[in-house]
C-alpha cells in the first residue's frame, strides 16, 4: 500500500512537471514566433531548487546578459571575501608635529572603497567620514600644515574602466570607473533646463564643457562624454525644454575631487593648509616619484559598510561600480593583482570549480555593461542553486529586487538585450530557479520575457 502510495505522489509530481513545462514551451514558442523576434536569440532554463531540469530552450547557448553578470560577481564575492569584509580607508601624515604644525604632508589611502562617501548608507556619508577625518586631525594636534595634501591612489593598476565597455556609457553615472581611491560612488548631477546648466550636486575639479545640448522632445535623450583624468567633458543629445532635468555623469578624477573636497573641509576648521593636492595617479602622469603612505603616524582607519550590505545595493540597484570593484579585489585578494583580467580570470576559476562548464561562462567584466559577456541561461541556474545552499545566501537573496510581475529576480537591460534570473514560489509551493536572456529583440523585451515567466506563478 504504501508503495503505490509513493507511487501516486512520484506520478502526480511528473504529470504537474510535464504540464508546467509544455505552458513554458508554449509561452516561449509564441515569442520566438512573433514578428518581434525573427533574428532574436534565446536561451532559458528552469530548474527546481534542488537542480532538476523542468524546462529548457538552448539553455546551454552563451548570452549577452546585461546586469543579470552580477549574480555570479555577487556570490563570489561573498565566498570569497565573506560577508564581514570590509574596506578600509586611512589618513597618516609624514615628517614631524611641533606646536601644532606639521612639517610635512597628509596621507589619504584606500584599498579601493566603493562607498567612501556614499549617499546609501546611514552613518557614511560624505559629512560622516568629513567629521572623522577632522576630528582625528585636531586629536593629532595638527593645527597647521606645511606640507601637501596627499591622494594616495596606487591600490589597484592604472585602469580603471574595464575593456569592452561602450564609449557612449564611461561619461554617464553607470559607467563610472574604479580607482584606488573612489569618492561619492564616483557621480555628480547637472541641473539642467533645456541645454542650460543651472547647477551641479558639488562643483567638479579641472572640468571644462561641451555643450551640445538640444532643448527638444519630452523624455531625456542625453549622453555625456567623459574619460579618465580628463579635463573635457562633452554632452550632447537632447532635453525637455521649460522644465529642469538632473543628468548623473561619472567623474574623471575622484581622487582628486576627494583630494579638493578635503582642502575645503581643512580650511573651515581652521587648520591653516597652504600646500598642493597631490594624487599618487597625477604625479605619475607628470612623470614624478610617487609617495608612499607612511605606515607609522597613522590618525584614522575608516571602515567601510560589511560586504553583504555593500551586495545588497550591487544587486537592489545594479551598481556597476561596485561589481568592477569587487572584481579588482577579487584579483589583488586571490592573486595578487587588482588588474580586470586577473580579477574576471579567479571569476571563472571560482564557478568552474564548482561545476559550472566554462564553456558557458565568457566574463568580460563583473557587472554586465560589456556586451562581450557570454553566459548560459543553465550557468546562470547552476550559480543561483549553489548560492541557495551557502551560509551567505540570505545576504545575497535579500538583494534581489522583486519586478513588475512581483518576482523576485535580477533583472538586466541594454541595447538589444533582456534578462531576468531568479527565484520564486508559486501559489502550491513549487520552488523554481530560473534564467532567461533574449539577445536582438526589436522591441523592449521585458513584458514578453515576464509573460513567460509568470507560468511558474
Amino acid at each position: 500500500m504504501k508503495k503505490s502510495f509513493a507511487l501516486i505522489i512520484f506520478s502526480t509530481q511528473i504529470i504537474f512537471a510535464q504540464n508546467i513545462a509544455q505552458k513554458l514551451d508554449d509561452a516561449t514558442k509564441n515569442l520566438m514566433n512573433s514578428s518581434l523576434a525573427v533574428s532574436s536569440n534565446l536561451s532559458f532554463y528552469v530548474s527546481d531548487e534542488n537542480g532538476n531540469l523542468i524546462y529548457e530552450f538552448q539553455g546551454n547557448k552563451g548570452l549577452s546578459t546585461a546586469s543579470t553578470q552580477k549574480i555570479f560577481t555577487a556570490a563570489a564575492a561573498l565566498e570569497t571575501l565573506s560577508k564581514n569584509y570590509t574596506y578600509k580607508t586611512t589618513s597618516s601624515y609624514s615628517g614631524t608635529i611641533s606646536n601644532g604644525n606639521l612639517n610635512g604632508n597628509l596621507f589619504i589611502a584606500s584599498n579601493g572603497d566603493p562607498t567612501l562617501g556614499s549617499w546609501r548608507y546611514e552613518g557614511y556619508k560624505p559629512e560622516n567620514f568629513k567629521q572623522k577625518l577632522i576630528e582625528a586631525v585636531k586629536k593629532s594636534g595638527i593645527t597647521k600644515i606645511s606640507g601637501d595634501l596627499v591622494i594616495d591612489d596606487s591600490y589597484f593598476d592604472h585602469q580603471t574602466i574595464p575593456g569592452g565597455w561602450p564609449w557612449d556609457d564611461l561619461g554617464n553615472y553607470y559607467g563610472a570607473g574604479v580607482w584606488g581611491v573612489n569618492w561619492r560612488e564616483n557621480q555628480f548631477d547637472i541641473n539642467i533646463n533645456g541645454n542650460d546648466f543651472k547647477s551641479f550636486s558639488y562643483p567638479l575639479e579641472n572640468v571644462k564643457w561641451l555643450n551640445d545640448l538640444k532643448a527638444a522632445g519630452s523624455s531625456d535623450q542625453s549622453l555625456i562624454f567623459t574619460a579618465p583624468y580628463s579635463d573635457v567633458a562633452l554632452i550632447n543629445g537632447s532635453l525637455p525644454a521649460g522644465k529642469v532635468s538632473t543628468v548623473s555623469g561619472s567623474v574623471p578624477n575622484p581622487p582628486l575631487q576627494l583630494g579638493v573636497e578635503v582642502q575645503k573641509w581643512l580650511k573651515e576648521s581652521g587648520i591653516d593648509f597652504s600646500g598642493k593636492v597631490v594624487t599618487n595617479s597625477q604625479l605619475e602622469i607628470e612623470g614624478k616619484k610617487t609617495l608612499e603612505t607612511p605606515k607609522n603616524n597613522m590618525i584614522l582607519t575608516y571602515e567601510s559598510p560589511t560586504l553583504d550590505k555593500i551586495v545588497y545595493w550591487f544587486l537592489r540597484k545594479s551598481v556597476n561600480l561596485y561589481g568592477e570593484n569587487l572584481i579588482k579585489t577579487l584579483g589583488k585578494e586571490k592573486k595578487g593583482n587588482p588588474s580586470f583580467k586577473s580579477g574576471i580570470s579567479y571569476l571563472k576559476e571560482f564557478w568552474k570549480s564548482k561545476g559550472i562548464n566554462s564553456n558557458m561562462i565568457n566574463f568580460a567584466d563583473g557587472s554586465g555593461l560589456s556586451p562581450q559577456n557570454y553566459v548560459s541561461a543553465k550557468a546562470q541556474v547552476q550559480a543561483l542553486i549553489y548560492a541557495k545552499k551557502q551560509t551567505w545566501f540570505e545576504s545575497y537573496y535579500d538583494g534581489f529586487p522583486t519586478q513588475d510581475n512581483r518576482m523576485k529576480m535580477k533583472s538586466g537591460t541594454m541595447r538589444d538585450t533582456k534578462s531576468y534570473a531568479g527565484y520564486h514560489t508559486s501559489k502550491d509551493g513549487k520552488k523554481y530557479v530560473y534564467s532567461i536572456i533574449i539577445n536582438n529583440y526589436s522591441g523592449s523585451g521585458s513584458t514578453e520575457l515576464q509573460k513567460i515567466l509568470n507560468v511558474l506563478k
